[in-house]
């Protein structure tokens, strides 16, 4: 299936008869749509984003990230709450798409059925899997399945709410 930019995209069907143009998004991307940064900004692309629906976000994980200085010096793991982190932000990043008029902010509020299934060690590609469960409103509700070579690493059920910037 071809890849076009995030901002190119929209739900647009290519010339097969119900296939939709998945669209993705390169770090300048991401920055546009998350108002997060360096320490804290835990995605590094999204390979992957149909619509509003689902995305597949990656976070390339490096020794030289600062919570390895103390999670763990001799055995560095990348903490848990990072992991959901970065789940969140994939999911912040399919509400900030669908809603980008520029004066919105996505929150985060709440995080159900946490699971934490094997390490994520320096070295490890972080896929974080994000599918939208439904949508009330500025209310939504994803699953998220965090995986490493295709093997669950962490998952949870959140909710991310979408409010103007004038109300914040």
């Amino acid at each position: 299936m071809s890849e076009t930019p995030m901002g190119d995209t929209g739900g647009e069907t290519r010339g097969d008869v119900g296939a939709t143009v998945l669209g993705t998004a390169d770090i300048r991307e991401i920055m546009k749509l998350l108002p997060h940064r360096y320490p804290f900004l835990l995605v590094d692309k999204i390979i992957e984003i149909d619509s509003d629906n689902s995305a597949i976000g990656i976070k390339n994980v490096t020794a030289n990230e600062p919570h390895f200085t103390g999670h763990f010096p001799d055995q560095p793991i990348m903490p848990g709450v990072l992991l959901i982190e970065g789940m969140a932000q994939t999911a912040g990043a399919i509400c900030a798409r669908k809603t980008a008029t520029g004066s919105n902010l996505v929150y985060f509020m709440t995080i159900d059925n946490a699971r934490f299934r094997k390490p994520v060690v320096p070295g490890d590609r972080v896929e974080y899997h994000v599918v939208k469960q439904k949508q009330r409103g500025s209310i939504w509700k994803f699953h998220c399945d965090a995986k490493v070579d295709g093997q669950l690493v962490a998952e949870a059920d959140i909710g991310a709410m979408i409010i103007s910037k004038d109300e914040a």
